[in-house]
């Protein structure tokens, strides 16, 4: 089961209690106040492991406490600290507070770690309160308690190249083409209903795709599976629009472009900036008029490149590859400032 927001509690360790002791040695009557200081809780932290692709382990694991820290004791003793607790997550995780609503981060590459709830401080024992003014004093402070707070994570997942399309497009088929991906294939709308990743080789390079489930007019108000799953792909950094262009299906490709520029924008405007072309798929089944043309027509008004390809028979896979990982190069390109050394 894929599962990509979850709602968890994490508290930090409290801090140890700081000592009041004195000093007893023979022959010293009047041994000074030697009470150590108490140990500092642990901190909760997340920790970004590539063994994780979901965050379903913590649907059912709900709450997180680190250790507290030791007390203080006698002989200036300071307690020992309590050790970190970790959480493993998957790249690509934000934690929200859920109380304010307020992003404290994310992790996005292997080994990333974000402190989600701070230890408290150990408190002082009496040794540290000794002055000129009190020879012998007998305070000493209790730990402070950790900071603890409800977090929402919510996992978008890393990839290069997003998939859009409408239900049915091919896009899965597509993905398992290109790659050694294998996601649920089937001659009906929804098939895929959960995110799937696959790395494309291309040449002596190669990228990480991400394919989602099929975007309908309505989606951004809550309509399909589309959008409910669209943040998966606001860290790519190419689009790829799968449109049906075998007429087979009754709708108009062009149509189909249409809706999905429609309602992504209404989503999130920003994810059209980025660089995408047109995958025409299912290329060997064309019969009667050929919309490819006026796709095309279309297309080309908008500044996007269409490469017709047919998964089933390998028709353009290798030229999509390759256009594809041109997208990626360029959006990975520094930009150069005229004028900068």
């Amino acid at each position: 089961m894929f599962v990509d927001q979850v709602k968890i509690f994490v508290k930090g360790g409290d801090g140890g209690r700081g000592c009041s002791s004195f000093r007893r040695e023979p022959y010293v009557p009047k041994g000074g106040p030697d009470g150590g200081t108490g140990g500092p809780g642990g901190d909760v932290a997340l920790l970004a492991s590539p063994h994780e692709s979901t965050l379903l382990p913590l649907r059912y694991h709900t709450e997180f406490r680190a250790e507290r820290g030791q007390h203080g004791g006698p002989g200036n003793r300071t307690g020992r600290g309590g050790e970190e607790l970790l959480i493993p997550v998957p790249p690509g995780t934000e934690a929200r507070d859920d109380a304010t609503g307020a992003v404290l981060g994310e992790v996005l590459r292997d080994g990333d770690r974000l402190r989600v709830a701070r230890g408290g401080r150990g408190g002082r024992g009496n040794r540290s309160f000794l002055s000129n003014l009190n020879r012998a004093p007998r305070e000493a402070e209790p730990g402070e308690p950790g900071e603890e707070r409800w977090l929402r994570l919510d996992l978008r997942l890393i990839a290069d190249v997003g998939f859009l399309g409408a239900p049915n497009a091919g896009k899965s088929t597509l993905l398992s083409r290109l790659s050694a991906a294998r996601p649920k294939i089937g001659d009906y709308p929804f098939t895929t209903v959960t995110p799937v990743l696959g790395v494309v080789a291309v040449d002596d390079s190669s990228f990480v795709a991400a394919d989602i489930p099929g975007i309908i007019e309505g989606a951004h108000q809550g309509a399909g599976l589309g959008l409910q799953f669209l943040r998966h792909v606001q860290r790519t950094r190419a689009l790829l629009h799968v449109v049906d262009a075998s007429g087979a299906s009754g709708r108009e490709p062009a149509a189909d472009l249409a809706t999905v520029l429609a309602e992504v924008r209404a989503a999130d405007p920003g994810l059209l900036e980025r660089p995408q072309i047109v995958a025409a798929t299912k290329r060997d089944a064309v019969s009667g008029d050929d919309p490819l043309p006026r796709l095309v027509a279309m297309a080309t008004e908008l500044g996007l490149e269409v490469v017709p390809v047919s998964a089933v028979a390998g028709l353009g896979l290798t030229e999509l590859k390759r256009a594809l990982l041109g997208l990626v190069t360029r959006a990975l390109a520094p930009v150069v400032v005229e004028g900068s050394a």
